[in-house]
């Protein structure tokens, strides 16, 4: 069965992704997907999709807002236009997004179906299951207002679907994932991201309460009396409510990873694995290492653009353990709001110009330059148990002082 793998509070921002920023996260979303297929197919690139972590640092990468909900919307958003021209080439589909684009699954699904010979009606049912088990079997208080469904050519999928609390000003982002779903409703999810401490939550989804649905069923079946019946039992004992996971409260085993992303909105030292940083930093020094030389000798890519590189290389390469700091990541491309800096836009055009050369020569058979930048996170993740620099804030001012010699830009 798929597992959750970790919960995440996601504090609610309003505005809109200006274009300059839109058209950017278009093509580095496109150029980062192409590269994790080359490298490790269609199915992996599904499977990061489907873990929480994984995703925050993949917006955080792209200039979002490092820690907000917002990351959820523009990153489908730029998946959706980016591969939309290469779903044939490299069998990706992205359908829904968020409000009226949700409800537009089931047809974009259907199209899909006509133009591939995907079991359409299969994949429009398990969308509407999904929706239904986010919104009525697990009642946590979020109301759904994003749908997107990935799939493969091979019929593969994931999805990925927001709620809100307008009360609490926080969102949850649900993950499902394809591989090893047995059942809509014995723990299919392969992540749910929110707050952890916010009340109940009644999770009929859960395989626990298989025993609940039964319950439920019988007392539809039996008619309204028997419902009375037991809702008055329930009055007289006392009880507001009944246990649905008993063996859970009475166990603290299980526990998953929770990214509980802050409400503040600068980055500080204390969201930062500092060690890695000083590995990124360390791995493009002055003394860059020999087989860099390929990036290096693009024009206009210098120390700057190889640091972003390093850290878009790591989400393309990364294992889960490396993106507990999602905030990391937004030290490649800054942020649309100025945190923690203006988006470079010098260093982003470079970097988007150097990974999508390297990915149309890797198409050609010379994948030289894509596995330097594969290099490139290698050397960083050596260096970075011995590594030494600057301290975060002082890193922080330097980067802030020299923005405006890089393009920086925010909203």
């Amino acid at each position: 069965m798929s597992q959750r793998t970790g919960k995440a509070d996601l504090p609610l921002h309003g505005g809109q992704v200006p274009p300059w920023l839109a058209n950017r996260m278009t093509a580095l979303g496109r150029v980062m997907a192409e590269a994790i297929v080359h490298h490790y197919g269609r199915d992996e690139f599904l499977r990061r999709l489907a873990h929480p972590f994984w995703f925050q640092s993949f917006g955080a990468v792209m200039g979002m807002d490092w820690h907000s909900s917002g990351i959820t919307t523009s990153v489908i958003g730029a998946l959706k236009r980016g591969l939309q021209p290469l779903q044939r080439e490299l069998g990706i589909y992205v359908c829904g997004g968020r409000g009226r684009h949700s409800r537009q699954t089931p047809q974009e699904l259907m199209s899909i179906g006509e133009r591939t010979g995907l079991d359409a009606q299969r994949l429009v049912r398990t969308s509407r299951l999904v929706a239904k088990v986010d919104s009525a079997a697990v009642q946590d208080g979020y109301e759904l207002y994003l749908h997107a469904f990935f799939v493969t050519s091979e019929g593969k999928w994931c999805v990925v679907q927001q709620g809100m609390n307008t009360a609490l000003r926080e969102a949850r982002r649900y993950h499902w994932l394809s591989e090893n779903v047995g059942s809509f409703l014995d723990s299919p999810h392969a992540a749910i991201e929110g707050p952890a401490s916010k009340g109940n939550i009644i999770n009929l989804a859960d395989e626990r309460a298989a025993r609940n649905r039964r319950a439920e069923l019988e007392l539809v079946r039996a008619g309204p009396s028997q419902a009375l019946a037991t809702l008055r039992q329930l009055r007289n004992a006392g009880n507001a409510a009944l246990s649905l996971f008993p063996e859970l409260e009475a166990s603290p085993a299980g526990v998953l990873p929770h990214l509980k992303m802050p409400a503040h909105h600068d980055v500080r030292a204390s969201d930062v694995e500092l060690k890695r940083l000083h590995g990124v930093l360390s791995a493009v020094a002055d003394r860059v290492p020999a087989d860099f030389c390929d990036l290096l000798l693009s024009p206009g890519v210098g120390q700057r653009t190889l640091t972003a590189l390093a850290l878009v290389a790591e989400v393309l390469h990364g294992a889960p353990a490396r993106f507990s700091d999602p905030a990391r990541f937004s030290i490649a491309h800054g942020g649309k709001d100025g945190h923690p800096f203006p988006v470079p836009l010098k260093v982003y055009d470079e970097t988007i110009k150097v990974l999508t050369s390297a990915v149309s020569q890797a198409k050609l058979g010379n994948a030289d330059k894509l596995s330097a930048i594969q290099r490139l996170d290698r050397q960083a993740r050596l260096l970075e148990g011995n590594a030494s620099g600057p301290s975060f804030d002082q890193f922080m001012k330097a980067e802030r002082m020299r923005s405006a010699s890089y393009g920086g830009r925010k909203v």
